[in-house]
């Protein structure tokens, strides 16, 4: 572990190795390790699951070339080298064969997040991963934001972070700008709420 003035700092290949072992030992354990520090996922609850299918299916609609993949994890941050697990990850259908745990981001179009009901969601969802995701060049990031029922698209990644943001409340349609393409009718969002 390596100490920087934030306090100590994880490596890459520390996180990896916790992460297969969290994996292997506890059953729903999603880690992320992003700003150079160790994250956990909630475990997703029934309506986080059912936002996911809902936009599977408009994608697959849509752009039937490409596939919302919900299992698998990228390499994003160029400097610190982090991990993440989208929600899900926009991308061509053969994009992930034979890469692993933690894919090359570069074929991802959109990467997909909905906010889930704890204590770091705000630093996470709103914060630390736009900036990962900006840094690795991810065209687009759509954030599902069940606390402020918004929907929030980031585009154009500029370096850190991304130049357009835009925030719209649940039952509005949404553009996700290319190369993505397709427009979101949200006002199914407000059924899955608590």
């Amino acid at each position: 572990m390596s100490v920087t003035s934030d306090g100590p700092q994880m490596l890459v290949t520390e996180f990896e190795e916790r992460a297969r072992h969290a994996d292997r030992s506890t059953e729903g354990a999603r880690l992320e390790f992003i700003n150079g520090h160790l994250g956990g996922k909630a475990v997703p609850d029934g309506d986080h699951g059912r936002v996911i299918q809902w936009l599977t299916r408009i994608c697959m609609q849509h752009r039937p070339d490409l596939w919302l993949d919900p299992t698998q994890g990228l390499v994003v941050e160029a400097y610190r080298g982090g991990r993440a697990r989208p929600d899900g990850s926009l991308a061509p259908s053969e994009a992930f064969v034979g890469q692993g745990e933690w894919a090359d981001p570069a074929p991802v179009l959109l990467v997909v997040e909905v906010t889930s009901y704890d204590s770091d969601t705000d630093r996470r969802e709103r914060v630390d991963k736009p900036r990962a995701y900006a840094e690795t060049g991810i065209p687009v990031y759509l954030l599902i934001d069940r606390d402020t029922c918004e929907v929030k698209v980031h585009s154009r990644p500029d370096g850190g972070r991304y130049e357009t943001v835009q925030a719209l409340p649940f039952g509005k349609e949404v553009a996700l700008p290319e190369p993505v393409g397709t427009a979101l009718d949200t006002e199914p969002l407000k059924n899955w709420l608590r």
